[in-house]
């Protein structure tokens, strides 16, 4: 019997501190999350300086938790993964260092993560059989992308967002109509109650891309412009003409590059994943042959159980391990 490989992940790219352990990159023994959602909230958004220092405060404790949850001590675990782009350059420096420290007192290989990439391999924790290739839909914060996944440390990107991000939209939408943060959630919950009446521009572009930035400025303005005249803006029924106009193009782009592609498997990936329409259509196409991949609803926030997961990989392929000089980086791609 191949023996099992213990992962530790840790994870602080924004206003979360985590940390899990993770066997063969599929199964879960612990999954910490440590949430500032309740300090950032009385900004309207995240402050990094404060994220970062609340990060400091409970790394230590919550990766303690997270190895005591799992019944394993440092020394049994056989490789560390953690976080180093994309996202906020304090609150990863953060993790980055921590992790390299206990990667060197424990003498454990550290694997250098792409956020992203671990968004995708949450999907591999969901659906233990999944396995390349297939399909991506990556909606996030920070990134809106399709990719093809051709094999688990090789991900070929398709299209992509050419200014904002869709995640990103949501959270800038909900300011506007003066919903509390985070936005995403808030956007959801109210767009059940309303009916898709504004006309908003798509986010799908002539060239197969997408772009977020007009379809913000189209709702900005529309708020504006009701505000401006005395009137009074319907919440739900902006915050569900958005949802739409916002979805229905990723939907669309995904549905041709399957054809383009002859694939028929589609996963989805990122904080957006946890979006009832967005999940809603995606069942909509499981209904006409489509194979869709959902991550549970656990698994779609920042997590460094899929951190673990995607590390677990690097090391199953005998990929680099982490120079001792990495460091962050904010802007990864």
């Amino acid at each position: 019997m191949e023996k099992n490989i213990l992962t530790l992940g840790i994870e602080t790219s924004c206003d979360e501190t985590c940390a899990a352990v993770v066997v063969n990159g599929r199964e879960v023994w612990s999954n910490v999350v440590a949430s500032q959602i309740n300090i950032h909230s009385l900004y309207g958004g995240v402050v990094p300086e404060i994220a970062s220092r609340n990060h400091i405060k409970v790394i230590d404790v919550i990766t303690k938790q997270a190895l005591a949850q799992a019944g394993v001590t440092i020394g049994q675990i056989d490789n560390i993964g953690v976080t180093y782009g994309a996202g906020l350059v304090g609150a990863l420096l953060v993790g980055v260092t921590y992790a390299k420290a206990l990667s060197q007192a424990a003498k454990k290989p550290l694997y250098a993560v792409n956020h992203i990439e671990g968004h995708i391999a949450a999907n591999y924790i969901t659906d233990k059989n999944l396995c390349p290739p297939f399909i991506c839909l990556i909606a996030s914060g920070g990134h809106t992308s399709i990719v093809k996944i051709n094999g688990y440390n090789d991900i070929e990107t398709i299209c992509s967002t050419v200014d904002d991000a869709i995640g990103e939209s949501f959270d800038k939408v909900a300011r506007v109509l003066g919903l509390p943060y985070p936005g995403g959630p808030q956007i959801d919950k109210l767009s059940k109650q309303g009916k898709p009446s504004i006309k908003l521009p798509t986010v799908l572009l002539k060239d197969g891309n997408f772009s977020y930035s007009g379809l913000k400025t189209a709702v900005i303005n529309y708020c504006h412009g009701i505000r401006q005249n005395g009137g009074e803006v319907n919440p739900s029924d902006v915050a569900r003409s958005f949802t739409e106009a916002a979805i229905d193009g990723l939907i669309i782009r995904a549905k041709q590059i399957l054809t383009e592609k002859k694939q028929n498997r589609l996963a989805i990936a990122g904080g957006v994943a946890a979006n009832s329409y967005l999940r809603e259509k995606l069942t909509e196409l499981r209904k006409n042959g489509y194979e869709i991949f959902l991550p549970s609803l656990d698994l779609c926030g920042d997590n460094a159980a899929m951190i673990a997961s995607r590390a677990y990989f690097q090391f199953k392929e005998n990929l680099p391990i982490a120079a001792d000089d990495l460091n962050a980086e904010p802007s990864l791609r």
